[in-house]
């Protein structure tokens, strides 16, 4: 009897395995669909996350962090390609701990499978990182790698970086969908990015705007030479982000530029350094007129004088302040950390506009200031034509009555003090005269000033040297010194290269010259052999005769590494 029914059983179970089969393809394509609809849903989530962002390094942190959320890695990283198109010069990663990156070293610059991606920037998957031909291994401490999926980013038809993943989680390979996803993100990311240079652009525009503003108002309120230099300094390093700024300015009558303020870095050492024009970075640019960089300052040849002062900076920038058909009135030279990024033609565009407005400023102030001084000079002039033609003839007229009046007066004593009267007429008469004088001169106009005679004995000596000395000027050289005393100094100076040219036997010699309301002090070192015992001392001690004479010293020592030192100081005294 049980027979005949299990065909029907048969029958019936069968159908039904075909439904469940169906139900669950049916489930799978469902979870499918739903998983397209998360995936699409969190990409475009990532997509506007990114697109909000307006900073630069924030948007480019947002990035890297979606795209390993998108794709499910452990890893992710975006680098940046440098300048020259052939390395990485940022390097931005999700993943790896700060511990472990300073186990690993210095991020990698675009070599073995990255720089495959610099190369050729089209979408590269791999199952097995080491398999490919361009890898040749991780360095040491470097966290275990096999899975990896790489996409460019380009902003407006140009390879900004690329995006990088590796190990994807739960041990699957990357896949097409992962690929298509990640070059949709890829997409977005150029265009934010775009969006934040060009607010990161604007942003850097106002701030120029915004210095150049401050100078001008600065310069035009009577703002002193120093204080409208420093601004330059302080407004340019900051913008730029540069760890030194110098500002060096032409010395009158000489081809050399000296070091009239620095702020950052080491400032210290470099104030008052009196640098040469032919061969020297600084001087370059002054005499060319345009910007010129360098990648390493700390190793440029055209660096002189002790480049162990720009030890921990590298790249570098000097731009001339001024303008081609106004003439340009000093160099502003800008020194970054070493390691940053070298200063490109981008950075380097508004800074011109910024120096040139800089030396337009000072241009007008500077016409301002003349034309005072003009307004002042005619006001002495009519003091003087008055004093002249009317308090002079007046006196002059008074005391003839008096004289005249004299020959009447009977009483001695009355007649003595009217004579009295007449010679303090004549008197005052002279010292009317003599302030007219004063009034209608200029003391020392067209002599060369005290900083000048000093790099002009310093480059005068040079081929008797066999080198060219050092040279570094702070305080109030020009303002401070009498004539008397400058004298003086320029003597001794003559007087300790010449001695260092015959006896010495040094190829290096430093001048330091410094003045205050107080005292000036020269003081002049060599590395040769020293001051010998037994050696002729003349020189010396007329040296030290000129420094007893204006109440000062001469001071005579062997530094710890060798050779002399002579410190010339004397009193300046100040009404």
């Amino acid at each position: 009897m049980g027979s005949p029914e299990e065909p029907w059983e048969a029958r019936v179970r069968l159908p039904q395995l075909r439904l469940d089969e169906l139900l669950e393809e049916l489930q799978a394509r469902l979870d499918a669909a739903r998983g397209t609809r998360d995936r699409v849903h969190s990409l475009l989530e990532a997509v506007l996350s990114v697109g909000r962002e307006l900073d630069l390094e924030q948007a480019l942190r947002s990035i890297v962090e979606a795209a390993a959320v998108l794709v499910d890695a452990e890893y992710a990283a975006l680098g940046v390609i440098g300048p020259d198109g052939k390395r990485l010069s940022a390097f931005h990663t999700v993943g790896v701990t700060e511990e472990q990156i300073g186990r690993i070293g210095h991020f990698p610059e675009g070599h073995g499978i990255l720089g495959e991606l610099i190369r050729h920037p089209e979408p590269l998957r791999l199952g097995k990182i080491s398999e490919h031909p361009a890898s040749y291994g991780f360095p040491p401490n470097h966290p275990p790698m096999n899975t990896f999926l790489g996409v460019p980013i380009r902003v407006r038809d140009q390879v900004f970086g690329n995006l990088y993943l590796t190990e994807k989680r739960g041990g699957a390979q990357f896949d097409e969908e992962d690929e298509s996803v990640l070059s949709t993100l890829a997409v977005a990311a150029g265009v934010a990015i775009d969006n934040a240079r060009l607010y990161e652009d604007s942003r850097l525009r106002e701030r120029w705007l915004r210095a150049n503003a401050e100078i001008t108002h600065t310069l035009m309120s009577g703002g002193e030479r120093g204080t409208v230099l420093g601004l330059i300094a302080d407004r340019a390093r900051e913008i730029t982000g540069a760890a030194l700024a110098l500002v060096a300015m032409p010395v009158q009558d000489t081809d050399s530029l000296a070091v009239e303020l620095a702020v950052g870095t080491d400032a210290d050492t470099h104030r008052g350094l009196v640098i040469p024009r032919e061969g020297s970075l600084i001087g370059e640019a002054f005499a060319s007129g345009t910007p010129v960089t360098s990648t390493d300052v700390s190793h440029d040849e055209r660096v002189s004088s002790a480049p162990a002062r720009f030890a921990g900076l590298g790249p570098a920038v000097a731009v001339p302040i001024g303008t081609d058909s106004g003439g340009f009135r000093g160099v502003v030279l800008l020194v970054r950390e070493t390691g940053r990024t070298v200063f490109s033609g981008k950075e380097i565009e508004p800074l011109k506009g910024f120096a040139a407005q800089a030396a337009i400023a000072m241009e007008l102030a500077e016409r301002r200031a003349d034309a005072e001084e003009v307004a002042v000079l005619k006001d002495r002039d009519r003091i003087a034509r008055d004093l002249h033609d009317l308090a002079i003839q007046r006196l002059f007229a008074t005391g003839m009555t008096l004289q005249s009046a004299g020959r009447f007066i009977e009483h001695p004593e009355a007649a003595e003090r009217v004579v009295r009267a007449v010679d303090d007429l004549d008197e005052t008469i002279k010292i009317i005269r003599s302030t007219i004088f004063g009034l209608r001169s200029r003391e020392g106009a067209g002599e060369a000033g005290l900083r000048a005679r000093v790099v002009r004995i310093a480059g005068e000596t040079a081929p008797v040297l066999g080198f060219a000395p050092s040279v570094r000027m702070e305080g109030l050289v020009e303002t401070q010194v009498p004539r008397e005393i400058a004298d003086h100094l320029v003597a001794v100076l003559s007087e300790a290269l010449t001695n260092i040219a015959r006896h010495a036997r040094a190829d290096r010699a430093d001048i330091h010259l410094t003045a205050d309301s107080h005292k000036v002090r020269l003081t002049v070192t060599d590395n040769g052999v020293g001051i010998p015992a037994d050696g002729r001392r003349s020189g010396l001690r007329n040296m030290a005769e000129r420094a007893r004479q204006l109440g000062g010293e001469l001071e005579l020592s062997s530094p710890e590494g060798g050779g002399a030192m002579l410190v010339w100081w004397v009193p300046v005294l100040t009404e």
